[in-house]
């Protein structure tokens, strides 16, 4: 059986990316740690080859922060989100000035991804 999710050799990566978080990771995070959602989040989590900005693996919800570089990756993007769909995890995806501009609605639009049916 092939391990999918946090795998060890992936752990270097996570571990610089939770100690490089860009401005928009933290204040999203301020908002999901402890359960403040009803639900646990985890940050950097692995899964394949992929590294998740935020995933809940109870509602297996995805969330993903995207700078100005995502502009130039759409089609890694797309692909990465494909291969999490076939994974049944849903992906949401925001902008970095969403979250700068209008952090309670990105807040808003995740309270009723994970207040919807898992797939």
């Amino acid at each position: 059986m092939t391990i999918l999710y946090n795998k060890s050799k992936n752990l270097g990566k996570r571990l610089f990316l939770r100690r490089n978080q860009t401005l928009q990771e933290i204040i999203l995070w301020a908002r999901l740690r402890r359960g403040q959602t009803g639900y646990k989040f985890k940050r950097q989590y692995s899964v394949g080859p992929y590294v998740l900005d935020f995933y809940c693996s109870i509602k297996k919800l995805a969330i993903e922060i995207d700078g100005s570089q995502h502009i130039e990756n759409k089609e890694y993007d797309k692909e990465r989100t494909k291969f999490l769909n076939n994974l049944g995890i849903r992906v949401l995806r925001f902008w970095n000035n969403e979250v700068n501009a209008n952090i309670d609605g990105v807040v808003d639009k995740i309270m009723r991804e994970l207040d919807s049916p898992s797939p």
